[in-house]
């Protein structure tokens, strides 16, 4: 229906109905949007939201590396970012800018090339830029805007601004962002450092986070927060949780906080696992854990 639209016909991205998800999601689950759009630039992403009717909901997609979107899909339409929104440019001397769909490995080692130090720590971010400013994303040490200083947003009618850090509030693995806008883009401020050093630190960080996650295999990152002075694959462990499995889901014996997609998994199978792991750790070690993966969509 929308996609007769006159407006909608003129964009120079690749526009779907009822596309199937799982493709465009790192656990390989998800049922159909109603609209799945591939951008082919900012401005086209700008002209595809001036007229998209109001009342149709849009959800962001990168890598989809911390979504799990159930088997019924999603109503409305989603933005792909990966692969679309890939520009990274220098600023200035010490900023560089880098567009939502760029991966957090690549900006990692972007700015690493540059001899600029600061975000080698997003080399072990399995999103992209969008993702990593929507939740503050971080590992070994450093979080994503740690190293913001400015922000390039999005709105429902296609109006982009430029916001400051200071525009916006900002926690653990969450930041508070102005209703109806998106990230399209991040400025990041980053320190002269020295470009072998900086490769050879990304790669120490890589070869760390090979040796202790489940790289290669079909999963979401980390399915829970870290309580404050714990580990939430610490907790999980000791429950003796490691391996258990729902349908074609299970928990990694590599690393408790992730769960696997055996290559058979249902959305739901992965939902009714992560709520199984949850109330298991709360009953043994009367700690409620918190999702970092965000569920979304409705049940088949």
């Amino acid at each position: 229906m929308l996609l007769a639209s006159p407006q909608l016909g003129k964009l120079r991205g690749r526009l779907m109905e009822r596309q199937p998800l799982a493709d465009y999601t790192s656990w390989r689950v998800g049922g159909p949007a109603d609209l799945v759009f591939i951008p082919a630039d900012v401005d086209d992403v700008a002209e595809f939201l001036k007229h998209l009717p109001l009342d149709v909901p849009v959800t962001w997609l990168g890598l989809g590396s911390n979504v799990l979107i159930r088997d019924g899909g999603l109503d409305g339409a989603v933005i792909i970012t990966q692969g679309a929104l890939h520009n990274i440019t220098p600023l200035q001397s010490n900023m560089v800018r880098a567009e939502a769909g760029v991966s957090c490995a690549q900006i990692a080692r972007y700015t690493a090339r540059l001899g600029l130090a600061g975000l080698e720590f997003m080399a072990g971010i399995p999103g992209t830029v969008g993702g990593a400013l929507t939740m503050n994303a971080g590992c070994y040490g450093g979080e994503t805007w740690q190293r913001v200083h400015a922000v390039e947003t999005i709105n429902r009618a296609g109006d982009i601004q430029v916001r400051p850090a200071a525009d916006f509030e900002v926690s653990y693995r969450h930041v508070k962002l102005p209703e109806a806008e998106s990230f399209i883009a991040g400025h990041f401020t980053l320190e002269a450092g020295d470009k072998n050093k900086l490769l050879a630190n990304i790669k120490n960080l890589l070869e760390k986070r090979n040796a202790a996650q489940p790289t290669g295999l079909p999963n979401c990152g980390s399915v829970f927060r870290n309580p404050q002075g714990n580990y939430a694959a610490r907790l999980i462990e000791q429950c003796g949780l490691k391996k258990m499995a729902i349908g074609g889901a299970y928990v990694s014996e590599k690393h408790a906080n992730f769960i696997i997609n055996d290559g058979t998994a249902k959305a739901a199978d992965i939902e009714a696992l992560i709520l199984h792991v949850q109330e298991t750790v709360q009953k043994q070690q009367d700690v409620r854990l918190i999702m970092e993966v965000c569920i979304m969509g409705k049940a088949k």
